[in-house]
């Protein structure tokens, strides 16, 4: 596999793994997570992170695209 593919799917993986430290220990409410704009700000970065790697991956190499759906 690609070293570079490999990077942006860690780069997914640590991604998932932030956000959900983001609500570790509480049930994600979306009400306090609205009021909440740091967390906000913090998980949509996150979101772009992922979806940015995953462009990638599949510019680089589009049989990702089965295995990712």
């Amino acid at each position: 596999m690609d070293e570079r593919i490999l990077k942006w799917l860690y780069d997914v993986k640590l991604s998932i793994d932030e956000i959900d430290s983001f609500f570790d220990g509480t049930p994600p409410n979306f009400f306090e997570y609205r009021k909440n704009i740091m967390l906000k700000r913090a998980v949509e970065r996150n979101l772009e992170i992922i979806g940015e790697a995953v462009n990638r991956i599949l510019k680089k190499d589009n049989s990702y695209e089965t295995k990712i759906s």
